[in-house]
């Protein structure tokens, strides 16, 4: 039996035998990790209480992940699409690759158990936290309470006023320049929500001068490489455009995660347009409007799909004025193609 001077935690997976609480982990070891179906076996882990000498992790790993989820009795929940970051040097590029310094605002999605944060804040930056977790809120805020840099709602990211919270923190950092206020994006965002995100934050170049996101492998690549002709090219490329310039930084094994997900992750960066760069569209809304119009019915030609704008003889004519083909199909259409499509059809 154990000792009282050790506090029994939750049930989580198995720590091996020749590891030290001490060690820097990055990758989650391949026995947590069950890839036939087969529950993992599972023991209870124990830390050190008061009057022992055993030593605190001294980075965001493993152990300190587990230690952190114990505190309050928590499981990653799959509904939520939970899954926490074991490897320290990953959330140093993640931060990294957005320039993080001293004095930025950082708006950070989903904190967990505030192992970016902890990067975040020691770069010197103000962190607007929004976790749709309550206990985990709570853990991160008691975890950072002395710093004075960080605020933590307890909200869903979807359905949060981001850029009144984050003007509100503009003005409580008296220290900031009022000509160059601009907040950056840092997250390890579920990737059930990736598009969510990245539709709410993509048109706030007015607010935020970067979006860097850890998103599933597939789906960066997507993003950023989808080549014109090919089943990749979606309304999410024109919009993604639109709005920024996106760049794949790195990719981000499965295995530095937990629980480990069935995919690969990438870290990519949306360097954000200021309004008076976006396209010039005469209405954002029907434009998008036309565009997803168009990839809705996607194997038919663009004459047929909007023909509910105008004629399809109108839509000919139009599109051999911009140097394409009468037959030509939403795959086909680049960013600007479109743009200029949207000024000879629709009338508002």
């Amino acid at each position: 039996m154990l000792s009282s001077s050790l506090s029994y935690l939750q049930t989580l997976p198995p720590i091996p035998n020749s590891a030290t609480p001490n060690q820097r982990r990055s990758p989650l070891p391949p026995e947590h990790v069950s890839t036939d179906g087969v529950r993992p076996r599972t023991l209870r882990i124990a830390c050190a209480g008061r009057g022992s000498k055993a030593a605190r992790p001294a980075t965001d790993d493993y152990y300190a992940t587990l230690k952190a989820l114990n505190s309050k009795g928590r499981f990653p929940r799959k509904s939520l699409g939970q899954h926490y970051m074991l490897n320290s040097e990953i959330n140093d590029q993640l931060a990294g690759a957005a320039g993080v310094g001293e004095g930025d605002v950082v708006l950070e999605i989903g904190p967990g158990t505030g192992s970016l944060t902890n990067v975040l804040l020691n770069s010197g930056a103000f962190v607007l936290a929004v976790e749709k977790d309550k206990h985990m809120a709570t853990l991160v805020s008691e975890r950072f309470s002395s710093t004075g840099k960080l605020k933590v709602l307890t909200e869903d990211i979807v359905k949060c006023h981001v850029r009144s919270h984050i003007l509100s923190l503009f003005e409580s950092i008296v220290e900031m320049d009022p000509e160059t206020k601009k907040a950056k994006v840092v997250a390890n965002i579920p990737f059930n929500i990736s598009t969510d995100v990245i539709k709410l934050l993509l048109p706030m170049g007015d607010i935020f001068s970067e979006v860097v996101l850890l998103l599933q492998d597939e789906t960066a690549l997507r993003l950023v490489e989808s080549s014109l002709r090919t089943s990749e090219y979606r309304p999410i490329n024109i919009f993604v455009n639109f709005y920024s310039d996106p760049e794949y930084k790195f990719k981000v094994p499965r295995t530095n995660f937990f629980p480990q997900p069935n995919v690969d992750a990438a870290v990519v960066s949306f360097k954000l347009k200021q309004p008076t760069e976006y396209p010039e569209v005469s209405s954002r809304k029907s434009f998008f409007s036309m565009v997803n119009s168009a990839f809705n019915e996607k194997r038919k030609m663009l004459r047929k799909s909007l023909q509910h704008i105008c004629t399809s003889l109108e839509i000919e004519e139009a599109l051999r004025s911009i140097g394409l083909l009468p037959t030509s199909r939403p795959e086909e259409l680049t960013l600007d193609d479109f743009v200029k499509l949207h000024k000879l059809i629709v009338k508002e």
